[in-house]
């Protein structure tokens, strides 16, 4: 005979295993519970054995895992969330160090224009070594931990490192005018006379040229290239048209191409002078420096007192060329 008990838990094993239990009660139905009672009864404690029971203050010692998690489903739920969110926290998240999801660059991100900055700047410390060649670039770019072949990326070769060093260098004097300009504005600096500050501007870009000296006729050959002059002229035209600005000229009638036009001439003799130089210090340049600013100031001061405008203008022009063809303006 079976109990009310013991046939309540074989219907519950039955449902477990998706069965149904008869509910006759002949000798054959009975039979048949008490086999299908006894082999539920050893598949369910062997089912009970192959699942770990979870200790919890909340759960007896005989509740299964399966009835414990119908009775806690939350405690699972939680506790599989909270694993899940450890996965994905340990998880590999993606790279947006160059371009985010907004598609605006990151700090780390280095543009070809750059890279190519950073490779002419490491390759003018092998200028002396190599001259304004292919080969000081491939030796810089080394230095950075790139390929020799990097230097395949300046179409122009040297004259991408020669114009570089060029626009860096009036760069870093526009920089200093400016400062200077500054102080002056404040009162911390006293203004300085035309002339004096037109020799001061001159030679201080002059002087950058100091650590390439003996490389420089082989960058001025680069720079008189056909490919080459137009940006020489526009790097040089900057430089004068700067120089002329802080030094406090503000004229917009055709006096402002005369004074640029004298500069110009002065700036390119005197840097032909300096690379012939063998005078301590650069002593002869400076000298020469001098006394060509002295003659544009004396020209044009005696052509405003005795001459129209007009004739002024085409009198110093014509003044500074005829120096430079019958060659007054060699190094005195």
């Amino acid at each position: 005979n079976i109990n009310f008990s013991t046939m309540r838990l074989l219907q519950h094993c039955f449902r477990e295993f998706g069965m149904v239990v008869p509910k006759t009660s002949s000798p054959q139905c009975n039979g048949l519970r008490r086999g299908l009672h006894g082999a539920a009864l050893r598949l369910q404690e062997d089912k009970d054995k192959s699942i770990p029971v979870p200790t919890s203050s909340t759960a007896s010692p005989t509740t299964t895992f399966h009835e414990h998690y119908q009775a806690h489903p939350s405690e699972h739920d939680t506790a599989t969330s909270a694993q899940e969110a450890a996965t994905a926290e340990e998880a590999p998240q993606p790279n947006i160090s160059y371009v985010d999801q907004s598609g605006e660059q990151g700090e780390d991100y280095e543009t070809e224009e750059q890279l190519q900055v950073r490779i002419l700047n490491a390759a003018l410390d092998f200028v002396p070594l190599h001259g304004w060649t292919v080969e000081a670039i491939s030796a810089g770019a080394e230095t950075l931990g790139l390929s020799a072949a990097s230097s395949g990326m300046f179409q122009n070769g040297a004259g991408d490192l020669v114009l570089h060093f060029i626009a860096q260098s009036n760069t870093q004097l526009t920089k200093q005018l400016a400062e200077h300009h500054n102080q002056v504005q404040l009162g911390q600096a006293e203004p300085k006379k035309t002339a004096e500050f037109l020799r001061d501007a001159v030679e201080t870009r002059l002087r950058m040229l100091t650590p390439y000296i003996n490389n420089w006729p082989q960058a001025l050959s680069i720079l008189f290239l056909p490919h080459n002059i137009p940006n020489s002229l526009k790097h040089l035209s900057t430089l004068v048209d700067d120089i002329w600005y802080y030094a406090g000229d503000r004229s917009t009638d055709l006096n402002w191409y005369t004074k640029r036009a004298a500069l110009t001439g002065i700036y390119n003799t005197t840097e032909l002078v300096m690379v012939q130089d063998s005078s301590e210090d650069f002593q002869d340049t400076w000298n020469f420096l001098d006394n060509r600013i002295q003659d544009i100031v004396n020209m044009a001061d005696t052509t405003k007192r005795v001459l129209p405008f007009p004739q002024a203008v085409y009198s110093l022009l014509i003044y500074t060329t005829l120096k430079n063809l019958t060659g007054i303006n060699q190094r005195r």
